[in-house]
């Protein structure tokens, strides 16, 4: 199996977000990841429910949506309505993650749950065969374009391992500081979905960008 790759729009030309976004309908993306900011769990806002329902309308591709975003729990509803397939919640966020991820469940989406880079991914062992995927930062979260954080790797094999000691279909999804050189070690790891942002947005063709992601 090839290697899932998700744009993450944050890194797209918001002053032309279709036409990027038709960029992506056209390529290999087999997601599109959305960076939801509120400017509190992280440093940084970036777009909300419009601009994510607006999208609905004119992608074929699948949605990621990660919610870097205190309470997340709360926009359950409103994160379904956007027509995502995956809602991704940080574990730092959730007090009470198992309801979390139940409620996300019951609305039809597919439940995540990610990790900042410094949370050790053993804190997921007894949720983890309730999940469709673990989203690794692999830089603190808030910004596009940060230098990748080494020890990713080990958290993406130790994922892996708990993964396959469970007999869990769950995938590794990591996001920062994606290219070719990092991507490939991530995958040789265990990682199934690279996100990439500026790597992807900021190439002479996304296009050809995206499709040796995937070859990985």
């Amino acid at each position: 199996m090839s290697t899932m790759v998700a744009p993450s729009l944050l890194a797209a030309d918001f002053l032309n977000l279709e036409k990027d976004v038709e960029m992506l309908n056209r390529s290999e993306a087999d997601w599109i990841h959305l960076d939801i900011m509120d400017g509190v769990f992280v440093p940084n806002i970036s777009f909300g429910f419009p601009i994510i329902s607006l999208l609905k309308k004119v992608t074929n591709k699948p949605m990621d949506a990660h919610l870097m975003i205190v309470e997340p729990d709360k926009f359950i509803d409103e994160i379904a309505a956007t027509g995502a397939t995956y809602m991704n919640v940080h574990y730092e966020a959730c007090t009470h993650l198992h309801r979390v991820v139940q409620e996300i469940r019951k609305k039809g989406m597919k439940p995540a749950v990610t990790l900042n880079p410094h949370t050790p991914v053993f804190l997921l062992e007894d949720i983890l065969s309730d999940l469709d995927m673990v989203l690794l930062m692999s830089v603190n979260p808030g910004f596009g374009g940060q230098r990748f954080i080494e020890h990713s790797l080990r958290k993406v094999d130790q994922l892996k391992k708990m993964i396959l000691k469970q007999h869990t279909s769950t995938l590794i999804e990591v996001d920062g500081g994606v290219n070719l050189e990092t991507g490939r070690r991530l995958v040789d790891a265990g990682a199934d979905v690279l996100v990439a942002g500026s790597f992807v947005f900021s190439s002479e063709n996304p296009e050809d960008t995206i499709r040796m992601l995937r070859a990985l």
